[in-house]
């Protein structure tokens, strides 16, 4: 069991290829032993930070620059990541390590896109973490020099906690979630390196202050940088595929 979020990890963690036939065994419940809780609290976040400085390596002696997408269920990670690979795509090649607890909905639809990609199921999990991203990249075997997107599972809060390596950080907020978000999730915030805010073509529909969202944002972190996009309308893209190749 995860000590710091309580959520359920080890066996219920599957690393799937989209691509091969799938094995459907079926998972059995364990009995867990509480009384190391206190211990594995105190040496969980470690152990990650290890493991991370190892992907850091590994990826860095490769030219990979790995991009950590954040976000609440819904904001538009997924739909935000498919442009981008198609948009990219005959340039820039991408991979893609897609994290949720269940499924390979978002893996098909990121592979129709045209990237390689591997599935992270979580099971219970709230959070990907390094070890699973270490797994992850070894199916994937990314090509050098590309740009790995790691889709976090749709979460404001664990997922901040947990270095998996990555050269940045992005944080997608949808306009319908409202302009308080980084004030009720400041770690999140504190640790993105960008903010994008989705779906600003419902602005016109929805009851949302973008100056005062950003204020929060830059609340949470002075100067983080925030751009206004819409990934089904394409505007504000080009500022993003743009910061994006500073990152390769």
């Amino acid at each position: 069991m995860c000590a710091t979020c309580g959520c359920s990890g080890g066996p219920g963690v599957r690393v799937i290829d989209p691509g091969r036939p799938q094995r459907h065994d079926h998972p059995h419940d364990h009995d867990h032993d509480h009384s190391h809780t206190v211990a594995l609290e105190v040496d969980l976040l470690a152990k990650n930070d290890d493991l991370a400085g190892r992907n850091r390596i590994w990826l860095a002696e490769r030219g990979i620059a790995a991009v950590n997408l954040m976000s609440s269920p819904g904001a538009g990670k997924t739909t935000l990541l498919e442009r981008t690979i198609r948009d990219l795509g005959t340039d820039v090649p991408c991979a893609v390590l897609e994290g949720d607890q269940e499924t390979l909905l978002d893996a098909e639809r990121v592979g129709s896109a045209g990237a390689r990609v591997i599935q992270i199921n979580t099971g219970a999990g709230c959070h990907l973490d390094a070890g699973m991203v270490a797994d992850g990249l070894r199916m994937l075997a990314p090509e050098p020099g590309c740009l790995l997107f790691v889709e976090n599972v749709g979460n404001l809060v664990c997922p901040a906690l947990f270095d998996l390596g990555e050269a940045a950080r992005v944080v997608i907020m949808s306009v319908t979630e409202g302009a308080d978000k980084p004030l009720k999730y400041p770690h999140m915030f504190r640790t993105a390196d960008l903010m994008l805010l989705n779906k600003i073509d419902l602005l016109p529909y929805v009851d949302v202050d973008v100056d005062r969202c950003v204020e929060y944002a830059r609340r949470a972190k002075p100067g983080v940088e925030v751009l206004e996009v819409s990934a089904t309308r394409g505007d504000g893209l080009d500022a993003w595929y743009t910061w994006l190749r500073h990152r390769r």
